[in-house]
């Protein structure tokens, strides 16, 4: 019992800290940083020397000693115990689709603290499905939503008001309430998108969001940097900006949900010459990978391709009017 107290106590102690209290970061270093969405310890912590450097005008050995001694106050690096661990994750939250075959496929929904990737061709129902989690984001808890805000980056002009209005009173709620809790801004190319995946930090303080969509994620930088020469400087940009997108997921304990683009491809990938754009960067960073593929009479098939811990699977999803669900 006075061991629980006292580890209280210490977590207490850690939440009242501020920024300012971490060694090398003075006012003007303070200022800079909460300008840029640095605004407490373990943001700083799992921040990389170069970026704060380049955002604090400081030298990135300075920037480095600063994450060190982040990382020593919120103890971040430090080995814990697989049941320290398994605590942890009970504060995973699961946000439901719509649908409860591809929430099954999922392992009960879209996990917090996660990127969940779906990729798949023209009309396989990527920006539907999007849609339909903006809406359930926003539901109660007792309906499988968050109750909270939603940020969408939107790359290719594809998000619809009108689709949100028809898939909120399908769950019979208020579509001005729900559009009223939904931000989106349009990314004109890809550099835009990344900042505005910093800046969904800073909507965040203000609009706490449980869900950050990005659709799709990887288009423009599919358009900008075309043939072998660019491809190291897009795969660079591409792993940044999913990093950024896994620390808002991890921060503000989010659902990221994306989409992909496919390509074809000379080896045939699970029965279907397609593969996803952004090769092993957004393989490896994406925790959970659906692939969609179109079916009949307004089916779609959602097969899981790639889950820490959920076996390989098909799931057949309905879009219609309303939205996305089992269909009958």
């Amino acid at each position: 019992m006075e061991k629980n107290e006292k580890n209280k106590k210490e977590e207490d102690n850690k939440e009242e800290l501020t920024i300012e209290d971490i060694p090398g970061v003075g006012e003007a270093t303070a200022e800079k940083l909460r300008e840029n969405n640095y605004t407490d310890i373990m943001a700083i912590a799992v921040a990389s020397p170069s970026d704060l450097a380049d955002l604090t005008g400081i030298g990135e050995g300075a920037a480095a000693k600063i994450i060190a001694a982040a990382r020593k106050i919120a103890e971040v690096g430090n080995f814990e115990t697989g049941d320290q661990i398994y605590q942890r994750r009970k504060d995973v939250h699961k946000l439901k689709s719509g649908s409860e075959n591809l929430d099954t496929l999922l392992g009960g929904g879209l996990e917090t603290q996660a990127i969940t990737e779906f990729f798949g061709e023209f009309g396989s129902g990527k920006t539907q499905i999007m849609h339909q989690l903006a809406v359930m984001a926003t539901m109660p808890e007792d309906r499988g939503g968050f109750n909270s805000d939603v940020i969408i980056i939107d790359t290719e002009n594809t998000f619809r008001p009108e689709r949100i209005i028809q898939m909120a009173k399908a769950k019979d709620l208020d579509s001005d309430q729900v559009l009223a809790r939904i931000r989106v801004a349009r990314a004109y190319n890809s550099h835009h998108q990344i900042l505005l995946g910093d800046k969904a930090g800073e909507i965040a303080k203000e609009h706490p969001a449980k869900l950050l969509i990005v659709d799709s994620l990887t288009s423009h930088f599919r358009a900008e940097y075309m043939g072998r020469g660019s491809l190291s400087e897009r795969q660079q940009l591409l792993n940044r900006h999913m990093h950024d997108l896994l620390r808002f997921g991890t921060l503000h304990n989010a659902v990221i949900a994306v989409t992909n683009q496919v390509s074809a491809r000379p080896d045939v990938f699970f029965g279907d010459p397609m593969a996803p754009i952004g090769g092993n960067i957004v393989g490896h960073t994406a925790t959970f990978r659906i692939y969609l593929r179109k079916g009949k009479a307004g089916k779609r098939i959602a097969r899981l391709i790639d889950s820490p811990y959920l076996p390989e699977g098909e799931a057949v999803i309905q879009v219609s009017e309303d939205g996305v669900s089992d269909g009958t």
